[in-house]
């Protein structure tokens, strides 16, 4: 059995989805790996990972507004603020959605439906160097 740990860096330009499917498709071919599983893990508590449709903007658009109705910047009944207005939202945001996905390789590549993509979901309204961690296993 095959292990493969590596770090990916991501620099956003701010809040919004960002599609990081490639550096994932682009590990799990250098790892030589034909059937396992890749981990991806975000190391943040203001953003995070979201599989979604990457053939349509509008969803990811649609997406995006429906975290903000979530999560308003701003919102009076949030104390914690140590970073702006987007913060708390951004933190809130974070624990809706996910840390860490799973994605099977199958004959040496990422599985992916048709239509999926992986998103790093930026929740603050600055741009941030964000870190992914990944853990490719398998033989």
């Amino acid at each position: 059995m095959t292990h493969v740990q590596l770090a990916v860096e991501i620099n956003t330009p701010g809040r919004g989805l960002h599609e990081v499917t490639d550096h994932v498709r682009e590990a799990v071919s250098q790892s030589g790996i034909q059937a396992g599983l890749c981990v991806v893990f975000c190391m943040h508590t203001s953003c995070s990972l979201v599989i979604s449709e990457n053939a349509d903007p509008s969803a990811r658009q649609d997406l995006e507004a429906w975290l903000e109705k979530l999560a308003p910047d701003g919102d009076p009944a949030y104390s914690h603020r140590a970073e702006g207005p987007d913060d708390m939202p951004a933190h809130l945001r974070a624990a809706v959605t996910q840390t860490s996905e799973t994605i099977p390789i199958v004959n040496g590549a990422a599985l992916l439906g048709r239509w999926q993509g992986l998103y790093l979901a930026e929740h603050r309204t600055a741009p941030h160097q964000r870190r992914l961690f990944l853990h490719l296993t398998g033989d």
